[in-house]
């Protein structure tokens, strides 16, 4: 099986999950690949740095959809203007 080049971050790799849901979603993978390694590395950090396994799911989710919307980094906090 041939695996699909996906770009990782400045320091952590792509997690398995999250390359997943981005070889599932060409619109969010051509996102991806528009971002800086910075930004790569802080939405990979935003990605695992939870503890449950559902948030996670929902943070992989997330990562899809909102660089679709256009973010470029992930923010924070609910009230946070780029959302």
């Amino acid at each position: 099986m041939l695996k699909k080049r996906i770009s990782d971050g400045v320091v952590h790799k792509l997690p398995a999950d999250l390359r997943k849901a981005l070889i599932a979603d060409p619109a969010a993978r051509a996102k991806w690949e528009d971002i800086t390694p910075l930004a790569r590395n802080e939405w990979i950090c935003w990605t695992t740095s939870v503890k449950k396994a559902e948030t996670r799911k929902q943070h992989v989710e997330r990562v899809c959809s909102e660089l679709k919307e256009g973010m470029r980094r992930p923010c924070c906090w609910a009230g946070c203007p780029h959302r």
